[in-house]
């Protein structure tokens, strides 16, 4: 493992999710996401993978979202958290990730993971009951693939050539001994905004598994760890509750229904099992400087989902992560290209 610092970047994801029923709305309003990240600094943008839908919206082909997106940005890195890998043909994956990246100039980060829905393994003619097994098998031909070997054929190679990818293939857990597995394969370490099935806060329980992550590591570059956090800044909390706190207990109880959180919990006590920060900029900083991941994480990855904000307030908060919140924690953010791209 190599000695130095790692940057701190600073990321945003959304499950591209809106209210109603307008979908072509809700994929705009995502990509403008995208434009305005871009324009404010932020290093990377993050998409999450769904086959069945959220309400109002959800992402089955993130490759093709963020082929779109390549095109309306200049310099934002593009990435899946996560693409659910034992859904996927992994050459056939290869081929879109290599080709999003020859279209981005060389901005993608793909993250992979193995879902957990059991319509969206049945829809795909896949075992839920397989999904660890079928993630290894998968990650293993998907990573040949990138580094232009032959798979599944002689003579076949995926084109076009993939660029260097050793370094940008992450993996999401759920547990210490995913972790030690991602590192010991060589990929980044991905953790969630929530850990379910847990009554400890989510930091509590996630750190251990970063420091397996870290422990395990013996890779000849330095590891990423992703910290994906619940982050939504407002000029107080009551502001910023009108916009959150309803989704957000919502899916608490949605979550209960499967186990994931105990039944019958009060707003408040979703907000806790999602790890939320909220409110002005200044508490956040407050709170997220006592997040016992965060000193570990190389990537400060921010969302608002399972809330669904207003999209004038989503952009609102992203400005207010890029200029009053993140700062305070120590980030600086990224300089534009010396020259534009042409047409």
């Amino acid at each position: 493992m190599t000695t130095g610092t790692p940057r701190f970047r600073l990321g945003f994801l959304t499950h591209v999710q809106g209210h109603g029923n307008d979908v072509a709305r809700t994929y705009r309003n995502a990509q403008e996401l995208f434009v305005a990240a871009d324009e404010l600094g932020f290093d990377v943008g993050w998409v999450a993978q769904h086959h069945v839908s959220l309400g109002g919206g959800g992402l089955s082909s993130p490759w093709t979202f963020l082929a779109h997106a390549a095109a309306k940005t200049t310099r934002i890195r593009l990435g899946t958290a996560i693409t659910i890998l034992p859904l996927e043909d992994p050459v056939r994956l290869a081929e879109d990730v290599a080709a999003v990246d020859t279209l981005s100039g060389g901005r993608v980060e793909l993250g992979v993971g193995s879902g957990s829905s059991d319509v969206e393994y049945a829809a795909f003619g896949q075992d839920v009951a397989r999904k660890r097994e079928l993630t290894s098998e998968n990650l293993e031909v998907l990573r040949r693939a990138l580094a232009n070997e032959e798979v599944r054929t002689p003579g076949f190679r995926i084109q076009p050539t993939a660029a260097d990818f050793t370094d940008r293939i992450w993996q999401g857990v759920f547990s210490g001994q995913g972790a030690r597995y991602a590192a010991t394969g060589g990929s980044n370490l991905l953790l969630n905004r929530a850990a379910y099935g847990f009554d400890a806060a989510t930091d509590e329980v996630q750190r251990p598994w970063a420091d397996a992550f870290l422990a395990a590591w013996d890779g000849p570059y330095r590891p990423r760890v992703g910290l994906s956090r619940f982050v939504f800044p407002a000029k107080d909390k009551d502001t910023a509750l009108r916009q959150i706190g309803d989704d957000v207990h919502r899916a608490a109880l949605r979550f209960a229904e499967n186990g994931a959180f105990p039944k019958g919990l009060d707003r408040d006590e979703a907000l806790r099992r999602f790890h939320s920060f909220y409110g002005p900029p200044e508490e956040i900083v407050t709170a997220l400087r006592q997040e016992k991941v965060l000193p570990v994480a190389t990537d400060l990855i921010t969302q608002f989902n399972p809330a669904v904000p207003d999209h004038d307030a989503a952009i609102r908060a992203l400005e207010l992560i890029a200029t009053e919140v993140a700062p305070a924690l120590g980030w600086k953010p990224a300089t534009k290209p010396a020259t534009e791209p042409g047409p």
